[in-house]
């Protein structure tokens, strides 16, 4: 009788521990994210990224109360997730499946969670019918809702204690203008806002590096150029990007945008940027070496402070000049990252600014 109890409750115990575990993983993802993306503008756009983290919360919680209809819940979005995951496309001419690995390990095995979860929702029902009763003890009885929300909650609160000193002591000095930088061996002056600072596009995104190196091409702006096509693996090059890059066209005081290239202006490389990141107003002391997907060499961990940065707005990636790839061009976070994105994509959190010498 024992060991058939036991047989009974295993897909249970095992499709709990399963979904508590990926429930933690979005709770730490969305927290994080929170505090590295969302920390601006208004209140609702932080409260936007625990969405993901919470949802799965609720859906643990349901399937745990009522493991039938949670088990069918969570078949049907692990389904969806998983779909979504894959991004089944084609680029280059080729089939094109996964652009989220990382997300699609989590969500995959949502669906044989879910199964997991109908079965222990017939056992469970069978088990009532033989008499069986909750235990008499409330954190017996209450364990599995316990073990469920007591991981979300050290999450927030351990990411909170290490995220919220840094972003509540933000400089910002509120100037938007162009701004000297000097330090670490550069001497920089960077472009306003406008068209070479967060110049934000009718998508409400920020242009894509290919859009920026592109244009200068017939026609001049930034509508699709012939001969170029993504779609046939046709991207902009660095050597479109250094003789056609939108900084070129920017005017001496970098608020407008000229019909002819005024060579003034142009697309910072990445060690522009590393040497010139700084918090609270002290030059970071950042040294790159040409490692990609790695976070740089810093004196001191840079921030999302003026003068590079606009702590309100929502950019935290900047474009560089330089590209990876045929595929992929080269940007940097923040907090001293190098990492690389697809020309003509990017996060909408991506954005440029221009440079010059002084």
């Amino acid at each position: 009788m024992i060991k058939k109890i036991f047989n009974d409750r295993t897909p249970g115990w095992i499709g709990k521990i399963l979904i508590i575990i990926i429930t933690a993983f979005w709770f730490y993802w969305s927290v994080g994210e929170m505090y590295h993306e969302g920390w601006w503008g208004p209140f609702y756009i932080r409260l936007i990224y625990l969405i993901p983290g919470t949802a799965f919360l609720i859906l643990t919680l349901f399937g745990i109360r009522w493991p039938r209809i949670g088990g069918w819940l969570i078949i049907i979005i692990g389904g969806l997730f998983t779909i979504s995951f894959l991004d089944i496309s084609f680029v280059d001419g080729k089939l094109s499946i996964g652009r989220d690995l990382a997300g699609f390990l989590v969500s995959g095995p949502l669906v044989f969670i879910g199964v997991l979860f109908l079965l222990e929702g017939r056992s469970w029902k069978r088990r009532i019918a033989q008499g069986w009763v909750p235990h008499s003890k409330w954190w017996r009885r209450n364990l599995w809702y316990l073990l469920a929300v007591g991981p979300p909650i050290l999450i927030f609160i351990g990411l909170s204690i290490y995220s919220l000193p840094i972003v509540l002591t933000r400089v910002d000095d509120g100037d938007r203008g162009a701004r000297l930088i000097e330090g670490n061996g550069v001497t920089l002056i960077w472009a306003p806002e406008g068209p070479g600072w967060n110049w934000r596009q009718d998508f409400g995104g920020f242009p894509s590096w290919n859009r920026i190196a592109l244009y200068g091409l017939p026609p001049v702006g930034m509508g699709d150029k012939p001969g170029y096509d993504s779609k046939i693996g046709v991207f902009a090059s660095a050597e479109d990007m250094a003789i056609s890059n939108l900084c070129l066209y920017l005017s001496e005081d970098g608020l407008t945008l000229e019909i002819e290239p005024q060579n003034i202006w142009r697309m910072p490389t990445v060690d522009d940027y590393v040497r010139s990141f700084a918090r609270h107003g002290e030059n970071a002391g950042c040294v790159w070496h040409g490692e990609d997907h790695d976070q740089m060499v810093c004196e001191i961990l840079p921030d999302k402070e003026t003068p590079l940065w606009a702590p309100d707005l929502d950019p935290i990636y900047y474009w560089a000049a330089e590209e990876y790839n045929n595929r992929e061009a080269y940007f940097v976070s923040y907090n001293g990252w190098v990492n690389t994105a697809y020309k003509p994509g990017g996060n909408p959190r991506h954005s440029h600014r221009c440079v010059r010498d002084p």
